[in-house]
């Protein structure tokens, strides 16, 4: 009868040489085929094809929904082999494929998490790494051995014993615990914020921060418990926290405060044109701590969020995205009042990102020292897309039809007084 255990090479060798093994593999290419399909028909069914999908990605073998399906059926066909067949390519295939769902779960939620840092990529490594280490000691059947050595590793804290077993198994708990709540606060925050704009989407950003907050609290407490800390403890932690925020965090707490308060009144909202403390752009981020305000030239200012609060912020977008512009031009004395207000008013509507209502104006706005100073306003709707660019296309349009009409722009005159040098 065949032994279900496979401790060293050589029966390694023979177990995978036997005719079953061929059956095996088989059964193991039929499970990738299917597999494959499901997770290429569910994906196909849901259209989801977004690359921070955790379940799909950008392609079917980047999810984890496909490793998953293969690995469910890996064990179906485990089951039901084993009543017929003895075992060995399963033997590898099953702690293979639960390495590949552990890589692939931590890989993509750290990627729809946060961002692509030094810090997540060395953690994606990290996993990569530990995952298939303990296949490989799985597999050669030292995993056992290696626990039972760190077993011995022990230590008294307090009144409870600890090993290096109990705290590797403790980490990898609360690992698995962070990694499923950052899951599903991911899953929550991409279903809030699709197809949100304007003030909706600042007050479901808002959602979506307080609800990651609180499933990472949670997470938190339960990887706590399974290492085996006493959450009463926490009360001495949670006061010295307290005393930090009171002394010398309290314009981090602050600034978190106000994330939240600004995301929940909406007085500024992602894509807002704002100017604050001489910087002017539209919101790109509201985050907890701080918001990031674009400028038109393309720089980024990274505001604390108490700044916002307690400080004077110009809004150009809130009760609409419309912003006023003007120019100014000189003519002569001599030139045609009405013409000029109607060729101004002309090379603004000729403009497709000028405003008809309210529309254009022009007006005679003062008696220059050289000439007759005209101003032509104009409103435009989409200023992240540029407002120097669309007063320059004013300007030229303006300038044509000036000279078209044979209207003087006139040059800047002065009078300069010359005193000679008095003769003895």
């Amino acid at each position: 009868m065949f032994d279900p255990r496979i401790t060293d090479l050589e029966s390694w060798i023979a177990a995978l040489t036997r005719p079953s093994a061929l059956m095996e593999l088989g059964a193991l290419i039929l499970c990738l085929a299917m597999a494959w399909a499901v997770a290429a028909l569910v994906g196909r069914s849901l259209g989801s094809r977004d690359k921070t999908s955790i379940l799909f990605g950008t392609r079917i073998v980047d999810g984890v929904l496909f490793p998953m399906l293969l690995l469910l059926l890996a064990y179906l066909a485990r089951f039901l082999l084993q009543r017929w067949l003895p075992l060995a390519v399963f033997k590898i295939a099953i702690p293979a494929l639960i390495a590949l769902l552990v890589i692939r779960l931590g890989v993509k939620v750290l990627q729809a998490a946060f961002r692509q840092t030094p810090l997540v990529r060395l953690l994606e490594r990290s996993i990569s790494w530990l995952a298939w280490l303990a296949m490989v000691l799985w597999v050669s059947g030292l995993l056992p051995v290696v626990l039972d050595e760190l077993d011995q590793i022990s230590w008294k804290v307090g009144g409870s014993a600890m090993s290096v077993r109990t705290m590797i198994e403790g980490a990898l708990t609360a690992g698995g615990v962070l990694m499923v709540t950052l899951w599903i606060s991911s899953g929550i925050e991409s279903r809030l914020l699709r197809a949100a704009t304007g003030g909706e989407l600042s007050l479901r950003k808002a959602l979506s921060n307080a609800t990651r907050a609180l499933l990472l609290f949670v997470g938190l407490l339960v990887a706590l418990s399974a290492v085996g800390i006493n959450l009463s403890a926490l009360s001495v932690l949670g006061g010295a926290i307290g005393v930090g925020v009171g002394f010398g965090l309290q314009k981090l707490a602050a600034n978190y405060v106000s994330g939240f308060v600004i995301l929940a009144e909406r007085s500024m909202r992602i894509g807002d044109n704002v100017r604050v403390d001489g910087f002017e752009g539209h919101i790109t981020q509201i985050n907890a701590r701080y918001t990031v305000i674009r400028s038109l030239t393309g720089r980024e200012a990274i505001v604390p969020n108490e700044m916002l609060i307690t400080s004077r912020v110009e809004n150009l977008s809130l009760a609409d995205a419309q912003v006023w512009q003007f120019t100014l031009v000189t003519v002569g004395y001599d030139s045609d009042v009405d013409l000029v207000m109607r060729l101004l008013k002309q090379a603004a509507l000729n403009q497709e990102r000028v405003l008809r209502s309210p529309e254009p104006s022009a007006s005679l706005s003062s008696f220059g020292t050289d000439g007759l100073e005209f101003t032509v306003g104009y409103w435009i709707s989409d200023a992240e897309n540029g407002t120097l660019n669309i007063k320059s296309l004013i300007n030229l349009d303006i300038l044509a039809l000036l000279r078209q009409h044979h209207i003087e722009i006139p040059y800047p005159q002065r009078v300069v007084h010359t005193r000679l040098p008095a003769t003895g």
